[in-house]
């Protein structure tokens, strides 16, 4: 059974930094440091795309997952409110009826 490694976040940014800022190549940063050199552009990747979102971390939502998140579960209590609004109403209609 093989384990996943685990980089955190620093790792990324300082293995990112030898790229961008030192001007080796990403292949050769990657060999140095024992990581695939697609693994080390994805992450020079998503620090362009995402820069202060980038890397949240396990278990951890980014700013606009945590909103998304936020307004999905607010969505779903105000549908829940609506069913027992609907049931109440039908329930009166039928007394008054």
């Amino acid at each position: 059974m093989t384990h996943r490694r685990v980089y955190d976040k620093e790792f990324k940014l300082r293995a990112i930094e030898m790229v961008v800022r030192d001007g080796r190549r990403v292949c050769d940063v990657a060999q140095d440091l024992g990581i695939p050199a697609t693994m080390l552009s994805r992450w020079k990747s998503a620090l362009t795309e995402g820069q202060e979102e980038a890397f949240p971390g396990t278990g951890h939502r980014t700013a606009s997952e945590e909103e998304l998140h936020k307004v999905k579960r607010e969505l779903e209590i105000a549908k829940e409110e609506r069913d027992i609004l609907k049931k109440a109403l039908a329930i009166f209609s039928k007394k008054s009826g």
